[in-house]
C-alpha cells in the first residue's frame, strides 16, 4: 500500500539506484522503465501513478516531451525531472510545462527524499482540495483497510477518503471527536492503509501514564536501571520501530510529561533507562483526543508546539447523532458481532424509532451496547422497546415520525401503506436510499410512491 512511484530513465543503473533509495525509505510501490515510449504507452491504457521522475535525456523522446504526455492524460500525477546537465533553460521549461521540481545527477539521497516527499504531500493536499469540491461521496482505494468502520455517510466518506490520503504519508495525524466515535478504529485503518502496514501498531493510553512510568514505557531499561528492575524491558518507541504509535487521550497528558514527549518526537532519539547511548526510533505518531485542545493551548495546559508536532494532518469524526442514516446499518452489524441473525434480530418498528431518534451520547460505542444488550434479551427473535434501556423506553416518540391511526379507527390497507412509507421516511431523516433499504423495497418504487403521496421525489 502507499504511493504509486514510476521511474522512466534509459540506465538501468540510475533506475536501480534511485529504486534502492525510494524503498529505503518506505515507498514499496515502484515501478520503471528504461524507454520514454514504454513509460508513456503505460499512461495511455489507463495507469496511474502518483509520483514520475523522469530523466530529461533519452532516446527517441525525450523527458521533455513525455512530461507533456503524462500531464495531459494525467494531471494529477506530479513530476519531478532528473538530468545530468544543470542548465537554467532546461528546468525553467520543465516547471512551465509543470513539473514539480527539477534534480541534478548524481541526486543526493537526502535531497531526493525531501524533493518527493514535498511532491507527495502537494499531490495529498491537491486530492483533498478536489474532493471538496465534489459533491459525489469519495471512493475508498484499500476497502480492506478500512472494512471495519461502517458507514454510508457522505461526511464520514470524505472523512475516511483524507484518512486514506494521509496514510500514505509519513507525517503525524491529529483525530479528534466525542468520546466513542470511533477514532482508534480509525487510527488502526490509517496504518493498515499505510507504508508502515507490516510493522506494529502499539495503542497507547496517556491518561495512564505519570511522571514515573513515562520513562520506563516508553524508552525501555535494563536490569538493574532501578530498585525492582531484574530484567531488560522494551518501550514503546524501540517495539514500534518502522511501525505506528497511537497516542490515545493525548489532551490530558500532565503538562511535564509533554515537554518529554516533544523531544522524542521532533529528533526521534530517545536513551533507555540504565544506559548512556542515544537510540533511534523511526516510528509514525497518530494522536487522538476528544478534549478541545485551543482551550487547552489557551489555559496553558497543553503546549502549543507539542500541538503543532502532532497536528500534521487533521481528522476531525463526527458525533454518531451527526449522521443518523447510519444506525440501521450499525444495528445490522452490531447484530451480526453479537451473534444474531439480522433478518431474523432486527428491530420492531417501535424500537427503530427509539434507536433513530435517541442522541447516542456514548456515540457508537453506546450503539454496540445497547444492540448486544438486546440481542441477548430478544433470544433470537425480534428486539423490541421492551430490550432496550430504560431510558430509551420512556423517551417520547420521534417528533419527525407520522401521528398513528387513533386507536379502532379501521383504515385501507392503502393509508396503512401510505402512513408506514411516511414514517420510515421520517425516520431516515428523508433519505430515500436508507428508507428503501429498511422497507425492502426498490428506490424507484419509494420514489413513485412518495410523488403519489406529494412527497418532493427529486432529492436523493
Amino acid at each position: 500500500m502507499g504511493n504509486r512511484i514510476l521511474i522512466v530513465d534509459d540506465d538501468r543503473d540510475v533506475i536501480e539506484i534511485l529504486t534502492r533509495r525510494l524503498r529505503s525509505a518506505g515507498y514499496g510501490d515502484i515501478a520503471a522503465a528504461d524507454h520514454p515510449l514504454e513509460a508513456a504507452a503505460r499512461f495511455d491504457t489507463g495507469a496511474t501513478f502518483d509520483l514520475a521522475l523522469i530523466d530529461v535525456t533519452m532516446p527517441e523522446m525525450d523527458g521533455l516531451e513525455l512530461l507533456e504526455i503524462i500531464k495531459n492524460t494525467s494531471p494529477s500525477t506530479e513530476c519531478i525531472m532528473v538530468t545530468a546537465v544543470n542548465d537554467v533553460r532546461v528546468s525553467v521549461k520543465c516547471l512551465k510545462k509543470g513539473a514539480y521540481d527539477y534534480l541534478v545527477k548524481p541526486v543526493g539521497e537526502d535531497e531526493l527524499l525531501m524533493t518527493v516527499n514535498r511532491a507527495l504531500e502537494r499531490k495529498r493536499l491537491l486530492d483533498i482540495l478536489d474532493m471538496e469540491r465534489r459533491e459525489a461521496p469519495p471512493e475508498i482505494q484499500h476497502r480492506e483497510a478500512f472494512a471495519e468502520i461502517v458507514t454510508q455517510s457522505p461526511r464520514m466518506a470524505k472523512v475516511l477518503r483524507e484518512a486514506e490520503l494521509h496514510a500514505a504519508s509519513h507525517f503525524p495525524v491529529l483525530i479528534t471527536g466525542e468520546s466513542g466515535t470511533g477514532k482508534e478504529l480509525l487510527a488502526r485503518a490509517i496504518h493498515a492503509a499505510s507504508p508502515r502496514a507490516a510493522a506494529p501498531f502499539t495503542a497507547v493510553n496517556m491518561a495512564s501514564l505519570n511522571s514515573g512510568l513515562f520513562d520506563a514505557e516508553f524508552f525501555g531499561h535494563t536490569r538493574g536501571a532501578f530498585t525492582g528492575a531484574d530484567s531488560d524491558r522494551t518501550g514503546y518507541l524501540e517495539t514500534t520501530h518502522h511501525g505506528t504509535l497511537f497516542l490515545d487521550e493525548i489532551g490530558i497528558l500532565p503538562l511535564e510529561l509533554q515537554g518529554k514527549l516533544l523531544r522524542v518526537l521532533q529528533n526521534g532519539e530517545f536513551i533507555k533507562l540504565g544506559t548512556s547511548t542515544p537510540r533511534r526510533a523511526d516510528v509514525r505518531v497518530i494522536a487522538a483526543t476528544n478534549e478541545d485542545l485551543d482551550a487547552l493551548i489557551a489555559h496553558r495546559m497543553f503546549r502549543k508546539d507539542l500541538y503543532y508536532r502532532i497536528r500534521g494532518a487533521w481528522l476531525h469524526l463526527p458525533a454518531l447523532r451527526e449522521r443518523r442514516d447510519d444506525v440501521p446499518l450499525l444495528i445490522r452489524e452490531f447484530v451480526q458481532r453479537a451473534g444474531g441473525n439480522p433478518e431474523r434480530v432486527r428491530p420492531t418498528e417501535e424500537a427503530l424509532e427509539r434507536l433513530m431518534g435517541h442522541d447516542y451520547p456514548g456515540n457508537v460505542r453506546e450503539l454496540e451496547s445497547i444492540i448486544r444488550s438486546a440481542v441477548t434479551l430478544s433470544q433470537g427473535g425480534a428486539v423490541t422497546l421492551a430490550h432496550l434501556p430504560e431510558d430509551l423506553r420512556r423517551r417520547p416518540a420521534a417528533s419527525g415520525a407520522p401521528s398513528r391511526t387513533p386507536p379502532g379507527e379501521v383504515v385501507s390497507l392503502a393509508e396503512a401503506e401510505r402512513q408506514h412509507i411516511l414514517k420510515i421516511f421520517a425516520l431516515s431523516d428523508r433519505n430515500k436510499t436508507q428508507a428503501a433499504k429498511l422497507l425492502g423495497i426498490g428506490l424507484n418504487t419509494l420514489r413513485r410512491k412518495l410523488r403519489a403521496y406529494g412527497e418532493d421525489a427529486d432529492n436523493p
